[in-house]
């Protein structure tokens, strides 16, 4: 019988069910057991990847979260269980935290399997068992990571001698949650009908109430994940009322422990009055909540019961009185006093864009243009990328919608001839802006653009995450560099549709990105060339480019490092070009970022050996070109993919990346090729002929299967249908299996 039995439940919520078994993973523990309860397909097949060291139960989807614990439990063996939603965390070493704790218990009899559970409101005796271990917890939100909870001073209070609930009432204002107590199986066992209910702090309170006794843990041992609200389901109003009902059932339990009763009392009151102030409820609900609300205060008042003093004694009173229009007359002063105050600190803000907010505005009252889109790419840098390819399908399918593309002014003389545009932040920037239906980005619109009602956002994204992105780069404050995540939340609750290539990048951009848009599982429009180029394509490709028939074209193209100032090749590139011989020639692109830079490639292109490409627009033409991609960390590789030719992977610094930027999977383990972590490991991958042997080609093969899902030639082509024309799903052009689909010819097949 092990010891702890971790039962982690729940569906794959925006991925985090692998970031959680994975760190279990990390952390193998000889006495514990893990339990596996997915619900859905992602759960299971998540799961499965941790297989045999879990055991797996699989539930449908929709399976609510405590039919899938006592699912969990009911597969346990161990003496204690531990409840870990499948959301959350557990900091490293957790569970051997727990294990040892409760070990120490049952040795001394404290947590004795045998004991005979405490009935409900009699106090808990000597010798009692121990039915619960509370310890403390971390929060992480859509805005921060691993806060310290304030729980740690109330545990510390108690210390560690075990003791009945009515010597340390206090506990019960512990965060309520399951994941920050682990029950002892027994005691689960005869109070599994109690304890089960999908309604998580009544069931943590619940343990509380019958618990013999309990004892405390006072070191984090639990990682509580709040997803944000506008990425989850809406909530009915009428769902707040359930709020009273938990109460009312709780009360009961405390029994003629009298402490019990009066904290389990104010939290009651406090949580109340919190939900009736901060939920803008319809008034119907909000006089029936408060109405019960308060026949619940004055029902279960304890006798002698003091209100606190000030405002929040008003409060009190009021609720208790049940002066609905008193309370709100009450809400009413308080929020005028806010409101001016308010007032004086904005004025001054509003009034420095008052002539751009002025014309914005005018515009934003006219109708909106049914046959206008707007169109930007890479922070307005030009024509390219996803929103290119679509404007393009666009023409052909729909050509009564008028394209009208962002660009700087500095860009704009690079735009093709005819190329409509505007300058951002001049007049007609904003006109358009403000009454065209359709807005495509494959990055976000500044913070000012308004969403209008009936206007679209196209959100088509530059690339598959390997890195992390979004929300999911607080932890990696190097790669965030100050990011205002309340400033993205605001301009991704903009997006109607998030355009994906892969189900793995669907489900990232979910989690990095939480909002109520709708993702179109339709591939990358920029990579539908890569299955339609024909071999006249790719012989015009290389001949722009001055690659001569017979030459194998290496495109090298590394990505941006959060830790370094510039680019800095991280190969010789001259030692590698000898190397690799005559018959090779060096692709070298540079990333974006560094495009105003001096490049430090300017004296090795005379040579001829190498062409300097970090300026060559569409990069997709490059990668028709090339024979083989060397690349590190780029999302050009998930791109390059899809035409099935060998791709190397050079990460000498891999650790460094993953540690400053954070990723979503390990590449080291799923790569698309071989790998070299030094510049000799590479001259010797290329000079051995490993670049494409059978191994690579098998370590490809598997790597398409995975993020070459939807990338079948037709891309733009179901996204411009989906959106633009307003096409069901279910009649868009079906995904091409990728065992049916015909890559572009490599270059050797292009030519003979």
């Amino acid at each position: 019988m092990p010891q702890l039995s971790v039962i982690v439940y729940g569906p794959n919520t925006q991925g985090h069910l692998t970031e959680l078994l994975g760190s279990l993973d990390a952390h193998p523990l000889s006495d514990a057991e893990v339990i596996v309860v997915a619900v859905g397909e992602w759960a299971r097949e998540t799961a499965e990847r941790h297989a045999p060291d879990t055991v797996i139960v699989a539930l449908p989807e929709g399976t609510g979260d405590a039919e899938a614990r006592a699912a969990g439990a009911a597969r346990a063996s161990g003496r204690w269980l531990h409840f870990v939603h499948a959301k959350d965390g557990l900091p490293a070493g957790a569970p051997r935290l727990i294990a040892e704790r409760t070990a120490e218990l049952d040795a001394t009899g404290d947590g004795d399997a045998t004991g005979t559970p405490e009935a409900p409101g009699a106090p808990g005796g000597p010798d009692a068992p121990v039915d619960v271990l509370l310890f403390d917890h971390v929060t992480t939100t859509w805005r921060t990571a691993a806060t310290p909870s304030r729980d740690g001073r109330l545990l510390a209070a108690v210390g560690r001698a075990p003791l009945p609930l009515a010597g340390a009432a206090h506990l019960l204002r512990l965060t309520p949650l399951l994941g920050n107590r682990a029950l002892r199986a027994a005691f689960w066992r005869a109070h599994e009908e109690r304890l089960t209910t999908d309604d998580e702090p009544h069931a943590a309170h619940a343990a509380l109430l019958y618990a013999g006794r309990v004892a405390c843990l006072n070191q984090s041992a639990y990682e509580n994940r709040v997803l944000r609200p506008e990425s989850l389901p809406p909530r009915a109003p009428e769902d707040r009322l359930a709020l009273v009902d938990r109460y009312e059932s709780l009360l009961p339990l405390t029994g003629e422990r009298r402490a019990v009763r009066t904290v389990l009392y104010n939290l009651m009151v406090r949580d109340l009055l919190r939900t009736f102030a901060r939920e803008d409820l319809p008034d119907p609900v909000a006089r029936e909540f408060f109405r019960r609300a308060s026949l619940a205060a004055l029902r279960w008042r304890p006798e002698g019961h003091q209100r606190p003093a000030g405002l929040e004694g008003v409060r009190h009173a009021l609720l208790e009185e049940g002066a609905y229009h008193r309370y709100r007359a009450f809400q009413a002063a308080n929020r005028t006093r806010r409101a001016a105050r308010k007032a004086v600190r904005t004025r001054k803000r509003r009034l420095g864009a008052k002539v751009r907010d002025h014309q914005y505005r005018r515009a934003l009252n006219r109708p909106l243009r049914p046959d206008l889109a707007v169109f930007a790419a890479y922070w307005d840098r030009g024509v390219a990328c996803n929103p290119a390819a679509i404007a393009a399908k666009l023409a052909e399918l729909a050509p009564h919608i008028h394209p009208v593309w962002v660009v700087t002014g500095q860009n704009a003389a690079l735009l093709p001839p005819g190329t409509d545009h505007v300058v951002p932040g001049t007049r007609r920037y904003w006109e358009t802006l403000a009454t065209a239906t359709y807005l495509t980005n494959n990055v976000n619109f500044p913070n000012a653009v308004v969403k209008r009602p009936g206007q679209i956002h196209l959100q088509t994204h530059h690339g598959t995450p390997l890195k992390r992105m979004g929300l999911d780069q607080m932890d990696h404050p190097a790669a965030a560099k100050g990011l205002d995540f309340a400033a993205l939340l605001t301009r991704i609750d903009r997006w109607d549709y998030s355009v994906s290539a892969n189900s793995h990048s669907t489900r990232m951009w979910e989690r990095a990105y939480p909002a109520r848009y709708t993702s179109l599982d339709h591939g990358y429009p920029r990579n539908d060339v890569f299955c339609t180029a024909t071999a006249a394509d790719v012989r015009a490709a290389r001949a722009r480019l001055g690659i001569a028939p017979g030459t194998t074209a290496v495109l090298y193209a590394p990505t941006h490092r959060d830790y370094e100032a510039g680019f800095t090749p991280r190969l010789d590139l001259a030692a590698l070009a000898d190397r690799l011989g005559d018959d090779t020639v060096l692709l070298v692109r540079a990333h974006y970022f560094y495009g105003g830079a001096v490049s430090p490639l300017t004296g090795l292109r005379r040579s001829g050996r190498i062409i300097d490409v970090s300026s060559y627009d569409p990069v997709e033409e490059l990668c028709l070109a090339a024979d083989v991609l060397v690349t590190d960390y780029s999302s050009i590789m998930f791109d390059y993919a899809n035409l099935d030719r060998p791709i190397v992977i050079h990460a000498d610094d891999w650790e460094t990346y993953r540690t400053t930027r954070g990723v979503y999977f390990d590449l080291m383990a799923e790569h698309p090729g071989q790998v070299a972590r030094t510049q000799e490991e590479l001259v010797e991958i290329f000079a051995s002929g490993a670049w494409r042997d059978e191994s690579a080609a098998k370590a490809r093969a598997a790597f398409r299967r995975r993020f070459c899902e939807y990338d079948d030639g037709r891309a733009a082509e179901r996204v411009v249908r989906r959106v633009f024309l307003g096409e069901p799903e279910e009649s868009l052009p079906p995904v091409l299996p990728l065992e049916d689909r015909t890559p572009a010819p490599t270059p050797e097949e292009a030519t003979a």
